[in-house]
């Protein structure tokens, strides 16, 4: 009895529908409108991937100590373009997991890295940044070492690890 009412209902509906296009003319913007109305029904119309990188800015920014934010700036970057973000969309701590592992454990990547991030802080302050070069002692007052940004990376690394 309840699937003769329902039947019922979807046939006036449309009905109705159909007496109210009877007298518009074609447009292909109000097919797709119509076709599309329950496209993202349910879903975020923010892209899966703007999420996860959104997720992880989030996470680096409350879980790593950074006063002149030119290591959190670099991160944000090297977060945005790696493409290991893209591969672990619903678990994104697995990717900035790889990424500092990767880091760390690369001593080439980790100085490229703590460049860039003297070059940030350059910018930042409008000074000229101290470049330490591989097997240099450090200028005593570049706030950015290679050892100095590897602990802090080590040290968002562990926080990482207990959370994923």
């Amino acid at each position: 009895m309840k699937s003769n009412e329902d039947d019922k209902d979807n046939d006036r509906n449309l009905a109705i529908q159909r007496e109210i296009l009877s007298g518009r003319k074609f447009s292909l913007a109000e097919a797709i409108g119509r076709e599309g109305g329950s496209f993202l029904k349910g879903e975020s119309p923010v892209p899966k991937l703007a999420q996860a990188i959104a997720e992880l800015q989030m996470f680096i920014n409350q879980n790593l100590s950074d006063s002149s934010g030119a290591l959190q700036a670099v991160l944000y970057v090297w977060v945005k373009t790696d493409s290991r973000v893209s591969q672990h969309l619903n678990s994104p701590l697995i990717a900035l997991n790889q990424m500092l592992s990767s880091l760390v454990d690369n001593q080439n990547l980790l100085h490229e890295f703590v460049r860039q991030v003297d070059h940030k802080w350059g910018q930042i302050y409008d000074e000229r940044p101290y470049f330490q070069q591989p097997g240099q002692l450090p200028h005593p007052q570049d706030e950015y070492t290679h050892e100095s940004v590897r602990l802090k990376l080590i040290e968002l690394l562990d926080i990482v690890r207990t959370q994923s």
